[in-house]
């Protein structure tokens, strides 16, 4: 995963991955859009995250596993 995305540090979360620059935790995002949440609804919950952060994220994930 493109470290600009991403980022895991011991020091950040015990090293829980998070959208770099942020303590917002990967799987945050996950959850919500497992509940039936939109990424919208989750932006307004994380400001500190960009939305172009989250479509990095979700373009990375779909390179690595294809739908």
């Amino acid at each position: 995963m493109d470290t600009n995305i991403v980022s895991s540090s011991a020091d950040v979360m015990g090293g829980t991955p998070v959208f770099s620059g942020t303590r917002v935790p990967i799987q945050t995002f996950l959850d919500y859009i497992e509940a039936g949440e939109t990424m919208d609804e989750f932006l307004e919950g994380f400001p500190s995250v960009t939305r172009k952060q989250v479509i990095a994220f979700l373009e990375e994930a779909k390179r690595i596993r294809p739908v």
